[in-house]
């Protein structure tokens, strides 16, 4: 690394093109990477001072990990890569002088601008999705789902055993089906040790899918063995639904059934971020950037597809690598496992990790699979 860091003091002084990196997520930190090898000045923007590991926050959710497991310090990377960073929000760009301006007045001068500013939850107009629907996509949505949580499990094992906890999670793609998998393993494994007080039937999970099958990138074999393990589990599958309305206390269907919903996840979708709209770029569908004439790419785009994997919970996962590569099971779990170690940024982290996950499967049974750093919310 220090290599790098001298490689970046030249570039300062031999006036190399200065790049400005805005969001990083997975596509903002490999950009930075390759970028400061090949001798650019490179600044990195980032309205956090953390990169938040997206794929593990229904760990964070359900009390399988802490919240600092899943982030890495972007100072710390930017130092160790000979980067800058700078915190704040995007607000306006000024493309005639390159220039762009944060949300607390700073100003920074590129020859190249790169926007890597990630998603958010698209709710497709259902009405009260946004105001009554729980996020999936920062550690500020883990952390408060799990706190919702935590929460309505005090309340139930305080309250008369009339009251239940009804949990939908709406997609059923691989951040729906880890989620409801998850919760339904912490009701039937960790629950009685956890809550003794609180019986399992009283945490009812359903996970809602208004297409006919769940994990829909995948094959056929795999999807059906995703959907018998959410069966066998517990889990409420329904498919072919769709929603029209989520309030505080329900989901309404399309038909117009009232399914009774104390807290419902949105996992259903994304699109750009609203804040993309006030900086003056042409937009497309979902909110995407055009990078070209009539939304065409300046450049052609290859991606190398590595595969797509999803858990449904201990010992029991789906992969799909290329080329028709399919396994399930026990092994695709310790696949999904060791996969999501080497991809965490900071050795701590995948320590911590490790770790924290092996405690959770280890002592799903004898009251050790909930991890809290905070009180939960007063009801």
């Amino acid at each position: 690394m220090a290599r790098l860091q001298r490689k970046a003091r030249r570039a300062s002084a031999t006036g190399a093109p200065r790049v400005v990196v805005v969001g990083m997520g997975f596509g903002g930190l490999a950009t930075v990477k390759q970028l400061t090898r090949a001798g650019m000045r490179v600044t990195l923007v980032d309205r956090n001072i953390y990169s938040t590991f997206q794929p593990l926050l229904y760990q964070v959710a359900t009390g399988g990990l802490n919240p600092s497991d899943v982030a890495y310090p972007l100072r710390g990377f930017a130092h160790r890569y000979g980067a800058r960073f700078r915190r704040g929000e995007l607000v306006h760009i000024d493309d005639a002088v390159r220039k762009i301006t944060l949300s607390h007045g700073e100003k920074l001068d590129y020859d190249y601008l790169i926007l890597a500013i990630g998603i958010t939850a698209a709710y497709y107009g259902i009405t009260g999705a946004d105001k009554h629907g729980l996020a999936m996509y920062t550690r500020r949505d883990a952390v408060a789902l799990r706190d919702q949580i935590l929460a309505w499990l005090e309340r139930l094992s305080e309250e008369d055993q009339g009251r239940c906890l009804a949990i939908t999670i709406v997609g059923g793609g691989a951040t729906g089906v880890e989620l409801a998998g998850t919760l339904a393993e912490l009701r039937n494994i960790a629950l009685p040790t956890a809550y003794p007080d609180i019986d399992r039937s009283r945490m009812r999970i359903r996970l809602v899918e208004q297409a006919p099958v769940l994990l829909a990138p995948y094959n056929p074999s795999l999807r059906e063995y995703a959907h018998r393990q959410l069966l066998n589990r517990g889990v409420d599958v329904r498919l072919d639904t769709k929603i029209r309305e989520i309030t505080a206390d329900h989901v309404v269907l399309a038909g117009g059934d009232h399914l009774p919903s104390d807290l419902t996840v949105w996992a259903a979708g994304v699109m750009a971020p609203d804040s993309l709209g006030g900086w003056g770029l042409p937009q497309g569908r979902g909110g995407r950037i055009r990078v070209g004439p009539a939304g065409k790419p300046t450049a052609r785009f290859e991606y190398h597809d590595k595969g797509i994997m999803a858990t449904i919970g201990r010992r029991s996962a789906v992969v799909q690598l290329r080329y028709g590569m399919r396994i399930r099971g026990t092994l695709a779990w310790f696949a999904w496992l060791a996969l999501h170690l080497v991809t965490l940024l900071g050795n701590r982290n995948r320590i911590s990790t490790l770790i924290n996950l092996a405690y959770r499967y280890l002592t799903w049974g004898r009251g050790g699979a909930l991890l809290v750093d905070s009180d939960p919310p007063a009801n």
